[in-house]
């Protein structure tokens, strides 16, 4: 079942990128997570998981398409790079998530190479999560949990960026690591 568009989204889906679910709470600590398609489930109980466990707010962005935000940002370079003595323009991808503070983590079904397309436009740190490695055949949970693209790692993915920044400690993202059972010694999934 499809949810209903947010009110005042049409622009954004058209253009590849819109605010899905704002936080509603205030919070020590804030992040992003921008998701497509079927990663949209995890990425809103990482939300959730953020906000109840880690007191961090974070808004949950809604990208329809990656390629188009790529292709924005490196229309809107190549016309900044061939006149310089104007306005500066500003890709969509950073009108929209520029307006925050935190980390970006970035999630899909498909290999980590689709949220990576706008990596160098995002702001920073941005870290993609992708189904990167050979066909399987389990349950989805599974698969996301095999392919670290499950709530339980995008929540340490956006306290890592926060740990990044020095906004918290190395430790808290330890402590979220043992609590959520990930398997630090597996392999990189795109070798299992």
């Amino acid at each position: 079942v499809m949810p209903p568009i947010p009110e005042g989204a049409e622009d954004g889906i058209v253009r590849g990128l819109y605010l899905f679910r704002p936080v509603t709470d205030r919070k020590a600590h804030h992040a992003r997570i921008v998701a497509s398609g079927s990663a949209m489930g995890a990425a809103l109980r990482a939300q959730a998981m953020l906000a109840e466990e880690h007191d961090v707010a974070a808004n949950v962005w809604s990208a329809p398409s990656f390629q188009l935000l790529r292709e924005d940002a490196i229309e809107v370079e190549r016309w900044n790079r061939l006149h310089p003595d104007e306005q500066p323009r500003v890709p969509y991808v950073v009108e929209q998530l520029g307006t925050g503070d935190g980390p970006v983590v970035a999630v899909s079904d498909y290999l980590k190479t689709v949220p990576d397309q706008i990596g160098r436009f995002a702001p920073q740190p941005f870290i993609p999560l992708g189904t990167d490695g050979y066909g399987r055949s389990d349950t989805r949970e599974a698969l996301r949990r095999h392919f670290e693209t499950d709530a339980e790692h995008i929540t340490v993915a956006a306290l890592e960026g926060l740990a990044q920044q020095e906004r918290l400690q190395r430790h808290t993202v330890s402590a979220a690591i043992e609590q959520y059972g990930l398997d630090t010694a597996a392999l990189d999934p795109r070798v299992r």
